[in-house]
């Protein structure tokens, strides 16, 4: 290739790093970005810090008495994750994979963490460890992308090194061990909703990297079991099992378990099809619909921008899918296949998840709306799923 930065330069990968500045030439990093998805991600963020501003605005018992509290944070965890994507970008889904093994460790200890001392419950959910400054973190967000990239790089070795034209069995067994491992830990917090995600991204993976079908009706088989049996040993929390109760019968008890949902519905249902206007929402005013700037970002759109804004939001991640899908569809090796297929599967479960929840269509489960919804961990972690995807697609030759 001529007059340009050769795909290697591009990513960051060999002898040229020293050359990185050279990727903003005309050939270099605009040409190879992938503006939609980047734009799309940058939208949903900037959307949902008028929403997050919306929802805590008056909320004088979250926001210290600044009405600006949320909204500054909201920011300030976008433009961090801005910056993890670029990171992503310079040491390139490659250069990371040779980082998988201390990246899995660090994602382990983490979750171990979270079941010491040092762990804190915030809703619930025993999944976060407190840090100063009024800060925390959820490890269990990037244990999402450690199981996508662990999973992909023994998946997809003997393959891409041209030895089996798809992984054999034991290669399976020992990728599905490296995922279930954290999976059982975040299990035991308890944080269901987290664990459901890791599920589909696990099947998402299989899929993508061409194993048997035995083993995807197996594994539903076993999930399905597995399900069963977590239910009769009463490992669930008492919220979460009356969560499901109320989720299978809305009407059980409207003040307490299913009270969430209810209000977001009405909220939701009170918009219409432009909305009441952006902070005119007489629910979200009223502070009726609890945790609103995070697991319930979604009722602020459907009352205040209506069907018209719900329908943004969904297209904008629309977007962010289809660019995603594409790029596992041309990436020239089977390890950028996997990784961005499993980053497709984790941002489907979890939209679908998080807006049916405000609909009554799925159980409550804690999940939040990625890019929209408040919370650095979430915010971080999708942002690097970014970067991975930019990176797999900057790797392709120029005429792809």
């Amino acid at each position: 290739m001529t007059g340009g930065v050769n795909s290697f330069q591009v990513s960051g990968y060999g002898p040229e790093r020293a050359g990185w500045t050279r990727v903003f030439a005309r050939d270099g990093l605009a040409r190879r970005l992938d503006w939609p998805i980047l734009l799309a991600a940058l939208a949903l963020s900037l959307l949902g810090s008028l929403l997050v501003y919306s929802a805590t605005r008056n909320r004088t018992e979250l926001n210290q008495g600044d009405p600006y509290y949320f909204l500054v944070r909201h920011w300030l965890n976008t433009g961090i994750g801005v910056a993890l994507m670029i990171g992503a970008i310079w040491l390139g889904h490659r250069g990371l994979r040779t980082a998988v093994p201390l990246l899995y460790g660090a994602s382990v200890f983490l979750i171990l963490l979270v079941l010491t001392p040092l762990g804190s419950t915030i809703n619930g959910a025993h999944s976060w460890i407190k840090l100063p400054g009024g800060f925390s973190l959820q490890p269990s967000e990037f244990v999402k992308i450690t199981i996508i990239l662990g999973m992909a790089m023994l998946l997809a070795a003997r393959v891409d090194a041209g030895d089996k034209p798809y992984p054999d069995h034991r290669t399976v067994l020992q990728a599905l061990g490296l995922a279930v491992v954290p999976m059982l830990i975040v299990m035991l917090m308890p944080d269901l909703g987290s664990v459901m995600v890791m599920v589909v991204i696990v099947l998402g993976v299989l899929l993508a990297s061409g194993a048997s079908n035995r083993w995807i009706f197996g594994l539903i088989g076993a999930g399905a079991a597995g399900a069963i049996t977590v239910w009769q040993l009463g490992i669930l929390d008492e919220y979460q099992i009356n969560r499901f109760a109320a989720f299978a019968n809305p009407e059980l008890d409207p003040a307490g378990v299913g009270y969430n949902t209810n209000q977001a519905r009405i909220a939701i249902g009170s918009g219409g099809l432009t909305g009441s206007g952006l902070f005119q929402g007489s629910q979200t005013t009223g502070q009726f619909v609890p945790e609103q700037q995070t697991d319930f970002v979604f009722t602020v759109a459907g009352e205040e921008l209506g069907f018209v804004g719900g329908a943004l939001i969904i297209g904008l991640l629309g977007i962010i899918l289809w660019r995603a899908c594409r790029i596992a569809r041309d990436t020239t090796d089977l390890y950028g296949t996997i990784v961005a297929a499993g980053i497709v599967a984790w941002f489907a479960f979890q939209t679908f998840e998080n807006i049916g929840m405000t609909l009554g269509i799925m159980p409550v489960t804690g999940l939040p709306l990625p890019f929209v919804s408040y919370g650095g961990s979430s915010m971080f972690a999708v942002w690097l799923a970014i970067g991975l995807l930019q990176s797999i697609r900057m790797q392709r030759p120029m005429s792809a």
